[in-house]
């Protein structure tokens, strides 16, 4: 796959023009998870959460006590700042 075509080409170019509205929607839909999960699953949520909140751009030491404080609704306020 060297040679992509126009229409792969077209579909690459938009993920990374709307990689940060994916991200915002992941991590959206990744809060509603960390409601309904325990245990190992919810560190699998968290995992995720801080990968996308590092491809938005925040702050490693901001993800790190969002993910020791195990409180989603932080990560949830923090949402509407990235949004703009």
């Amino acid at each position: 796959m060297n040679n992509p075509t126009r229409h792969q080409q077209k579909i690459i170019r938009n993920f990374y023009q709307n990689r940060e509205s994916i991200a915002v929607q992941r991590v959206q839909e990744l809060i509603t998870e960390l409601y309904l999960s325990a245990g190992k699953q919810r560190q699998k949520h968290w995992k995720n959460i801080a990968t996308h909140l590092e491809a938005l751009g925040v702050r490693p030491d901001r993800i790190e006590h969002l993910v020791t404080s195990d409180k989603p609704e932080l990560v949830a306020n923090l949402l509407p700042k990235l949004m703009k």
